[in-house]
């Protein structure tokens, strides 16, 4: 997309060959026709003047038209370009570090699934008030309700396909499942400019059938839309006080996520502080998972765990770390909201509750929201823009 260009296309399900669409974008002045191809596609070129390209902080929204026979449907469209260049990340051509937090489509105060428009605006409002441009939309497509949001409210969003930790790689029935899988995100979601980034799974094992399999998927991901850049949530190995990232099934993507634990699931806070990253590709990486889990209202000594100074000295230990991380270009700390987790038995602190959230269910802020939020509005944390 050039900034006097638009190119694209629609397709018609049910459209006859040779049949005429439309497609209009008033606030532009901008109008064209094309005829339907056998397939009911029909590729459009827009010339425009004075777009304004959409961003977290210009979310420009334009209503586009389309028209097929006596069937006119409208949407709000922004129009951007995402790219890699090198170990950078690149929106609307400009270097960009991805502020970010991971949500689960969990109702606020309420719980239950999140649905409704005030749900989106509360869970990505809190997200804004953190100070995030991006957020990690886990750990599969959320309503759209939360994408609409996000396109009006200015937040890029990873959108992952629900492919996880271990299932049976090396059977054709399971990847036919995951590519209808993503055809259906795809399909439902391409038009958002939010969405930046397509993630094929989340902490899969590294294994030869595995990497075949969600290097089909990536591959597939490309072939449905390649405007986007390809991701995944890695799991990453240590020598010492050395992480490295060398799983193989980085080769597939444009964008490398790492999720770690260190001062929670391993060594403590201050781990962090000695430990050093080997990143083996030379492309841009975002900790898509970082954190540890406090209850609200739970207070005690910074080496105390489940209470809330201790989950903020993990957010500062690993501040300093994730600086010495040169290929780092973004971060989605885990979570933005405590949310229900049966297998979370812990009577008394969990109560069948994932406490890593940054906000309790009900809406208190913990003491390590703010540690990150002073980060992320400062920019201390990530290379300069």
């Amino acid at each position: 997309m050039e900034d006097s260009v638009i190119d694209g296309w629609v397709h018609v399900d049910g459209g006859q060959p040779g049949a005429k669409i439309e497609v209009e974008v008033p606030e532009l002045g901008a109008k064209t026709s094309a005829t339907l191809d056998e397939e009911g596609h029909a590729a459009i070129h827009l010339a425009v003047q004075r777009l304004e390209r959409w961003s977290p902080e210009t979310p420009k929204l334009y209503e586009v038209q389309l028209r097929a026979g006596q069937d006119v449907m409208e949407d709000l469209i922004g129009f951007r370009t995402i790219e890699t260049r090198g170990t950078e990340i690149l929106l609307n051509g400009k270097s960009i570090f991805l502020r970010g937090v991971c949500i689960h489509a969990e109702a606020p105060y309420r719980t239950g699934r999140a649905n409704s428009d005030k749900d989106a605006e509360t869970l990505l409002g809190w997200a804004k008030e953190l100070g995030a441009n991006y957020v990690r939309l886990a750990h599969y497509p959320h309503d759209e309700t939360m994408l609409r949001a996000a396109d009006r409210m200015g937040l890029l969003v990873w959108s992952e396909n629900p492919v996880y930790w271990a299932i049976q790689w090396d059977n054709p029935k399971v990847l036919a499942k995951a590519e209808l899988q993503l055809e259906e995100e795809i399909g439902i979601a391409r038009n958002h400019a939010a969405i930046i980034l397509w993630s094929m799974a989340n902490e899969t094992p590294n294994t030869e059938a595995r990497t075949q399999f969600i290097t089909t998927l990536a591959a597939h991901a490309r072939e449905l839309d390649s405007t986007r850049l390809i991701t995944a949530a890695l799991l990453v190995r240590a020598e010492g006080h050395t992480k490295i990232v060398d799983d193989p099934l980085g080769k597939a993507l444009d964008v490398i996520g790492t999720n770690e634990y260190i001062g929670w699931y391993e060594q403590r806070p201050e781990t962090a502080d000695v430990t050093e990253w080997r990143v083996d590709y030379q492309k841009p990486m975002i900790m898509s998972e970082l954190g540890g889990g406090a209850k609200a209202g739970l207070h005690g000594g910074a080496n105390d765990r489940w209470t809330e100074e201790y989950q903020a000295n993990i957010y500062r230990h690993q501040l300093g770390m994730l600086n010495r991380i040169p290929q780092l270009r973004g971060m989605s700390p885990w979570i933005l909201m405590d949310f229900r987790s049966p297998n979370r038995p812990l009577v008394g602190i969990q109560d069948e509750f994932n406490r890593k959230g940054l906000i309790s269910d009900q809406g208190q802020k913990k003491q390590a929201f703010f540690i990150l939020q002073k980060a992320y509005k400062e920019k201390s944390v990530g290379k300069p823009e």
